[in-house]
C-alpha cells in the first residue's frame, strides 16, 4: 500500500535531540527553540514567533490575545479543521461560517463584509493547500471595521501572496508542524505575532500567564502571576527535531515542488477528460507544495477512493463542513455555504510526502488516470 503521509526526516533529528539532552534543557525555551524561532522570524518577516504545542494552541492562544468573550462573533470559513472554530468557540464565541470561493477553496472574501455585526471580534481566514487567501480586500473590509484578522496558515508556510509571506498579513498567524506538514516535529506549532503591541502579552499568556520570561532576561528580580494563561511552551526535544527540518526547508521545498509538479503534469489530461478538478494556484500565488487534490463530479469521490485502495494507493478526503456539524446546531447559520457542501463531498487527496520517490508517484498517478467516472 502507497500510503497518504510517510514522516521525513533531515539527517540531524537525533544528533540535535542529543546535544538538547547534553545540554540538560528539555524544557520549553531553549537553545533549538530560540533557533526554531529566529528561523521563523527570517522566513516569514515576522516580528515574532513563538514555538507552541500545535496549531491548535496557537489559534487558542490568539483567542486569548485578542480578549474574546462570550458572545463575541468569529467569522472563520466552513471549510476547515475543526480546530480554527474550537480555540474560539471554547471561550464563549460564536463561530460566524462564511462559504469558499469554488476556485481556490479559499475563505470567499466577497461575503465577508456581510457577516461583520458591532460584535465582530475577528476574521480568521485558512490559506487552503498553502494558497493564499485574497488578502488585499480581506484587509481592506478587516480596516473599514476595525476587526482584526487572524492568519490560520497551518498549510502555508513558504507560500506567498503577491510576493509576501503567508502568515505577515493578520495581527496574528499560526503555523502546524504536524506529522503531515512540509517540515514537521510530530506534533507542533507556532504563533506569528505581527501587531507588536501584542508581543509582550504573548510571552506572558504563552507562560502561563506569569512574567517569567522577563525574569530569565533579567528584566524583573522574580516572576509571578499577572494574566490568564496556560501552558503552551514545547519542550526543546521537539524543537530540536523542528530545527532539523527548518535548516533542511529549502531541499524539503524543492522536492515537495516536484512532486506537486508531477502530479499536476501526470494528471492534467485526464482531469480534463473526466471533468475533474485540480488546485488552482493563481498568478499572484506561489504555493509551498503540501498538497495535491482532485476534485471528483458529484457522487464518485468514495468510488475513486476504493480505486485506488484496490490499487494498493492510499487516499483520503478532507474536512467535514463545520456548519453541518452537530456542534454547530447550537449558533444560527448567517449564509448558505453552498460551495463548502459540494466541495466536501467530491474532494480526495493523494498521497504527498517528502520522501515520494518519482517511481512511486507514478504508480499513484496510473492508477488514478485508470479511474473512469461514470458517463464519461
Amino acid at each position: 500500500m502507497i500510503a497518504f503521509n510517510r514522516p521525513f526526516f533531515a539527517g540531524p533529528e537525533l544528533d540535535y535531540i542529543q546535544q538538547a539532552t547534553a545540554a540538560a534543557h528539555l524544557s520549553g525555551d531553549g537553545a533549538f527553540t530560540k533557533r526554531c524561532q529566529a528561523a521563523l522570524e527570517s522566513t516569514t518577516g515576522s516580528p515574532k514567533a513563538l514555538l507552541t504545542t500545535s496549531c491548535t494552541d496557537a489559534l487558542e492562544l490568539s483567542a486569548l490575545l485578542l480578549d474574546v468573550q462570550p458572545g463575541d462573533e468569529i467569522i472563520l470559513p466552513s471549510f476547515t479543521f475543526v480546530s480554527t472554530a474550537n480555540a474560539f468557540a471554547s471561550r464563549g464565541a460564536v463561530p460566524v461560517f462564511a462559504d469558499i470561493r469554488p476556485d481556490t477553496l479559499n475563505i470567499d472574501e466577497r461575503q465577508i463584509e456581510s457577516l461583520i455585526t458591532p460584535r465582530t471580534r475577528a476574521i480568521v481566514v485558512v490559506h487552503y493547500a498553502g494558497v493564499g487567501c485574497e488578502m488585499d480586500p480581506i484587509l481592506e473590509v478587516a480596516g473599514r471595521h476595525g476587526v482584526p484578522v487572524v492568519e490560520d496558515n497551518a498549510h502555508g508556510l513558504f507560500g506567498r501572496y503577491r510576493g509576501r509571506p503567508l502568515g505577515s498579513f493578520g495581527s496574528l498567524a499560526t503555523l502546524s508542524f504536524h506529522e503531515t506538514k512540509n517540515v514537521s516535529c510530530g506534533e507542533g506549532g507556532a504563533l506569528l505575532i505581527n501587531d507588536r503591541a501584542l508581543i509582550a502579552r504573548a510571552e506572558i499568556l504563552r507562560e502561563k500567564g506569569t512574567n517569567r520570561s522577563a525574569f530569565l532576561r533579567g528584566q524583573v528580580d522574580k516572576y509571578t502571576w499577572v494574566d490568564f494563561g496556560s501552558s503552551f511552551l514545547p519542550s526543546d526535544l521537539l524543537a530540536a527535531v523542528l530545527c532539523a527540518q527548518l535548516e533542511a526547508s529549502a531541499a524539503i521545498q524543492q522536492r515537495r515542488m516536484e512532486v506537486w509538479r508531477r502530479y499536476a503534469a501526470g494528471l492534467a489530461g485526464w482531469a480534463r477528460d473526466h471533468g475533474v478538478g485540480v488546485p488552482c494556484v493563481p498568478e499572484h500565488c506561489e504555493q509551498p507544495g503540501h498538497m495535491f487534490y482532485v476534485l471528483l463530479p458529484a457522487g464518485e469521490r468514495d468510488r475513486f477512493i476504493d480505486h485506488l485502495r484496490a490499487c494498493d494507493v492510499q487516499s483520503v478526503f478532507h474536512y467535514v463542513p463545520l456548519h453541518a456539524s452537530p456542534m454547530a446546531a447550537r449558533w444560527p447559520l448567517r449564509a448558505a455555504c453552498p460551495v463548502t457542501e459540494d466541495v466536501s463531498a467530491r474532494l480526495a487527496r493523494l498521497p504527498f510526502y517528502t520522501a515520494l520517490d518519482a517511481a512511486t508517484q507514478d504508480r499513484v498517478i496510473d492508477a488514478v488516470v485508470q479511474y473512469r467516472p461514470a458517463g464519461r
